[in-house]
């Protein structure tokens, strides 16, 4: 299975992020980050819901995929040529023998810096497509199910779609939308 970190600025807009790891649930890759990470996610979405609201939403990720946590990577980051403020993620994609890293900043990870750790840097965009052609039949499954279990709008497929293209995956929305 695929193993791929999951960038802070992919883990922050909530239906992206309900999206990408409601695709684990169909094992269709597993999901990585690091204590760095989680704690990125935390401080910026605490200035959104408060620290108390922040914080449980970690540790409901921790508690829920507890085999994703990459540790012992703070020895690589001093070595990492990406662009420094994202040497953590690149050094937990290696550790973490990841096939991939995905998020909203692929300018961070110029080519020449993950290439010699065979690490594909992706879109949120390309990743879903990805998981598109992947799972023709499950991906669309996830996302009506996941639609379904919301209480407030988005409570359809379109209005989702319309979440997921403003939190930055509008190709693949399309191309769902497309193959409906």
């Amino acid at each position: 299975m695929q193993r791929v970190v999951l960038d802070t600025c992919v883990l922050f807009p909530n239906y992206l992020r309900d999206t990408l790891l409601r695709l684990t649930e169909e094992e269709l890759y597993e999901p990585l980050w690091s204590a760095d990470i989680l704690d990125e996610l935390r401080r910026n979405i605490a200035e959104k819901i408060g620290e108390d609201k922040a914080k449980r939403l970690v540790a409901h990720m921790e508690e829920a995929f507890p085999d994703s946590a990459v540790t012992e990577y703070g020895a690589l980051v001093p070595v990492m040529t990406n662009d420094p403020k994202d040497r953590h993620v690149l050094a937990a994609a290696v550790r973490g023998q990841a096939h991939a890293v995905v998020t909203l900043n692929p300018s961070d990870f110029p080519p020449e810096s993950a290439a010699p750790y065979d690490i594909e840097v992706l879109s949120p965009d390309d990743f879903l497509l990805d998981m598109l052609d992947l799972a023709p039949v499950a991906v669309p499954a996830v996302l009506r199910t996941q639609a379904a279990r919301y209480r407030r709008e988005p409570r359809d497929l379109h209005g989702l779609l319309d979440r997921l293209a403003a939190g930055g995956a509008p190709q693949f929305a399309e191309e769902v939308r497309r193959r409906l």
